[in-house]
Formats: C-alpha cells, structure tokens, sequence
C-alpha cells in the first residue's frame, strides 16, 4: 500500500482514497469520525464510519451469514480436522478419500459448476460438504447448507398462516442462493410434491449454472430421472464417489457389514476348494474344475454378477461363493455375504417400533453393497412382500450394475420370472450350472477332505 502525506502532514493511504485513516480513539463511542481533509475534498465536512464500526459490522455480517447458511452443528466440519487419509484404508481407497479432499478444496477457493459427493454412510461426503461451506463463509461469502429432508419441511412449513417467512420467499432464498449446499439426497420421503419441489430447485440452478453441491448414498439410477439427467451433466458436474467405509467403525472388519455372516465362512477359500477328482466321474469334476476357474476369474475382478445354480445342496456352491467374498475381503474390499431368508428377516425387524434400525437406511446399506453374495436364493418364504423385496433389490444392482453373486438350488424356471429374466441376461451374468452331486449323497470322500456345503 503506497503512503501519501496529507496537506497537514499526516499519512494517508490509497485505501481511503485521499482521506486521513480514522482513528478509533477519537470517536468517543460515536462511532463516527469527521474525515481530515482539505476544503476542497468531497468527504469535507462530512460523518464518516469509525474503523471501530467496521469491524463490529463486519463480525454482525459474518454471524447473519452463519445463521443463513444452516450449518449449524457443522461448524467443526472442516478441511482441517478431514483425514484424507482415513483410518487403515487400503492404498487404493485412500487414493480416492485424498482425491475427493482435494477436489473440495479446490471447488472452496472457487466455486464452479456442481460437485456430487456419492458414498455410504459414514464415509465424510457430509464432512467434505460442510468444508467447503464453512471455508466460503470464512471468507465472508453466504452458503445455504441444508440437509434435503429439512428443506422440505421448512418449505411445507412456510405455509402455515403464523410462518415468520412467506413460501415464495422461502422458495426464492433456496433457487437463488449463491452455493446451494444439499446434504443427503434421496433420504426424503418421495412424495410427489417433494420430487416436484425439488426437480424446481434442481432445474432452476441448473438452467442459472449456478455452484451447487449434492451429497447422497444412492447410487444415480436410484435418483429421479428429471434430477439425475442434470446430475450427470459432464459440462456442468463433477460426480465423485467416495470408496471409504463408514469412518464410525473401526478394527480389522471395518469394512465388512454388520449384516454380513462371512466370519463364519472364514475356512472357505478357493484355495481349499476340492474338485473332486478322485471321487466323481471326470465330466462332474471338470464340471467343479471350471466353476472353481470362473470363481477366481470373478474375485480378481468382480464385476457384472455370477450365478452359481445346481440340482440339491451340499455340492459346493455356498464355498465357491465364500471363497469369492474371503478373496475380495481380503484385497481391502467391502463385502456383504448374507443367506437370502435372514436379508429378509432382518428387513421385517426394522418395522418393530423398538428396532434401532430404520428400514430405508438398512436396505440402501444391501441395495448399495459394494460386492453382494446372496446364498440359498429360493429358500426364503414367497410371501408377496418377500418377492416384492427381492425384486427391488435385483432391478436396483441389475441396473446399477453392481457384482452380485447368487448361489441356488431352485430351477431356474422355479424362481420369481422378475429375478430369473436378469439372472439369464447372458450380457450382465454369468450363469453356472453345478452338475456335481451332494458331498451328502453317493461317493462320500475321504476323512482328509473338508466337507462342502
């Protein structure tokens, strides 16, 4: 800053311009000064604000900001106290918690297009979200933080005849906001006016280009069409899925599901898997030798989904199928292997009034499973909400083309047309017919081979 000398020889600076800096001892509490500067100066003779004001209004600013923004308990969200490295993440998942931190700073220090944060709960998308608010509202720009089931209720409740701000109003602050900030996309109960709402927002901004940032734990072809296609828009967006697993959980499973019942499959691997070869005629244990083949295929790159069908039990499908999941959780991956009937059961348990789960979060949590192993298929219950249940998962992964693998003793023509029409689809599935008998029937094998279920 260039010093100047005014004409009664004190210094002046460019910042006023030409005006004596005031001096807050010389307001005596007014709050207003009288500028030293000569006859001639616009400013002579007139008030001017005590740097003392300034400040007060300036923290009087930042504290409406705060107010504006929502961000409420959130506060301590920010890039300082994030661990883009996580806690005992595989290599290649803390490459993608450090990217997706980096891509928020980024965005924080200048706000362009959208940025959807995409992830399991617990994984920092919220976290990273909040940062890059609470950094903008640091540097005295205004952010609407709000969490999208709160958005609506608030907008609901500008109805009421005794609401302190009218809907329209309301309405406008949320389309209009300079960063729109929506946590939790896709926990609202989807009512119609709700998709409607918040297809207006969506459309809105979009159409203005204005910043916005969308966290949500579904995966895109779960969100309405209208909301989706501008979501994915590539000139507009930046969608970044975060691989880290809830960052609550901790200890060597950590990324393993409270649902999952692959601890007790530990002893399952594909290593120890027996093809039978000195027991079974050569054409059933080639038949084992290829299936074993297309297991290891699929746990060095699980992709797409694998069927393994067969007639009866006990011939190897349940230790194929752990023995995919042990692999893949040992590489650092998040697994769910679960039996069909008990994914069923623990989704009835959630409508118990004292359940501790809700029943949306915990079917997001199987919908969305990262690799997904459902054993014994066909063995549930065809209750009509059962098929119903099951039919919404599969469409959900079919579409979203998440790896599955399914074990099942049930013709394929036995089981619910919905599931077997995708568990066919030669393009997205690999379907394996198991031709070997029962360990439990015919030739039993010997004391020193380990019994297959």
């Amino acid at each position: 800053m260039n010093s100047k000398t005014s004409s009664n020889g004190k210094p002046q600076t460019d910042e006023f311009e030409g005006l004596g800096k005031p001096d807050c001892s010389h307001c005596g509490g007014l709050g207003y000064v009288m500028p030293d500067v000569p006859p001639a100066h616009p400013s002579f003779g007139r008030a001017i604000a005590c740097a003392c004001r300034a400040v007060e209004r300036e923290m009087s600013r930042m504290e409406k900001l705060q107010q504006i923004s929502q961000i409420g308990a959130l506060q301590e969200c920010t890039f300082e106290t994030f661990l883009p490295e996580g806690h005992g993440l595989t290599p290649g998942k803390q490459l993608n918690l450090k990217m997706a931190y980096e891509r928020a700073i980024t965005y924080a220090k200048d706000p362009e297009g959208w940025l959807v944060f995409k992830g399991g709960y617990g994984c920092g998308k919220t976290h990273l979200a909040a940062a890059v608010a609470n950094y903008r509202l640091a540097m005295g720009h205004a952010v609407l933080f709000v969490n999208t089931p709160d958005l609506l209720d608030h907008l609901r409740a500008a109805f009421a005849p005794n609401a302190v701000t009218g809907y329209d109003e309301r309405f406008d602050q949320v389309r209009n906001a300079p960063l729109l900030i929506l946590d939790d996309l896709g926990t609202q109960s989807n009512s119609e006016w709700a998709q409607e709402k918040l297809y207006q927002i969506f459309n809105y901004r979009y159409n203005a280009r204005l910043p916005t940032i969308v966290t949500t734990n579904l995966e895109l072809e779960g969100i309405e069409i209208r909301i989706r296609s501008r979501m994915v828009d590539p000139s507009l967006v930046q969608v970044i899925h975060i691989a880290a697993p809830d960052f609550r959980r901790t200890g060597v499973d950590q990324d393993q599901s409270d649902l999952s019942t692959l601890s007790l499959h530990h002893d399952k691997t594909l290593e120890n898997f027996d093809v039978r070869d000195r027991e079974l005629p050569k054409s059933q244990s080639d038949n084992l030798r290829r299936a074993l083949e297309t297991a290891v295929e699929f746990a060095q790159s699980p992709q797409e989904w694998l069927v393994f069908n067969s007639i009866g039990y006990g011939n190897g499908k349940t230790h194929l199928a752990a023995g995919i999941a042990n692999a893949v959780a040992n590489q650092g991956e998040s697994v769910l292997f679960i039996v069909v009937p008990d994914l069923l059961d623990h989704l009835r348990a959630t409508f118990n009034p004292a359940s501790g789960q809700r029943y949306d979060k915990l079917f997001d949590e199987i919908k969305t499973a990262t690799l997904l192993v459902l054993d014994d298929l066909g063995t549930e219950s065809a209750t009509p909400w059962a098929r119903e249940k099951l039919y919404q998962l599969f469409n959900y992964r079919y579409n979203a083309r998440l790896p599955t693998v399914i074990t099942t003793a049930t013709p394929i023509d036995e089981i619910d047309p919905r599931l077997a029409t995708r568990m066919l689809d030669g393009s997205r599935c690999t379907f394996f017919l198991i031709e070997a008998p029962s360990y439990r029937g015919g030739v039993k094998p010997s004391r020193s081979r380990k019994r297959k279920s």
